[in-house]
């Protein structure tokens, strides 16, 4: 039976922040091999490193990379993302849509026509007339919390 290792305090505040490394295994370089200061769970201080090696030691894109567990177009990103915000670029940003982006201005415009004509009207039955007329699946909840955004001043 496979044994499953703890997860030590720092490790679950990299997982908050979402900079914990998931594949630490991957980083061969020896300043990561048993330090107490080098820490290959940490992908912030992992991909610094890498960009650290290549940049100020002059090592081989492609080596750098090996070593610290990434692709050649990874480091490549890193090193875009690096160049553009600093060390915060380093940070992976949050999957998914950012925004409602089902609702869009003209659904929206839809649905504040509709609320106002017929104010009786629930959010699950506006998200009922949405699929009918758009032919767009979207939550009730996500049409409540956008009317709510449109109603405050801005």
């Amino acid at each position: 039976m496979a044994r499953h290792k703890t997860e030590t305090a720092k490790q679950a505040a990299l997982r908050q922040h979402g900079t914990l490394n998931t594949r630490p295994q991957d980083v061969r370089h020896p300043l990561f091999q048993g330090s107490d200061f080098f820490d290959p769970d940490d992908l912030l201080q992992v991909k610094y490193e890498m960009l650290r090696q290549v940049h100020a030691d002059n090592r081989p894109v492609s080596q750098a990379a090996h070593e610290f567990g990434f692709s050649r177009p990874s480091f490549h990103q890193a090193n875009s993302t690096f160049e553009k915000a600093g060390l915060a670029g380093l940070v992976p940003l949050k999957r998914g849509p950012r925004s409602g982006h089902k609702l869009t201005p003209e659904v929206m415009a839809f649905l504040v026509a509709k609320r106002e004509s017929e104010p009786s009207l629930s959010f699950v039955q506006l998200a009922a007339i949405v699929k009918d007329d758009f032919d767009v699946q979207v939550h009730p909840r996500s049409i409540e919390r956008q009317l709510l955004r449109e109603k405050k001043p801005r």
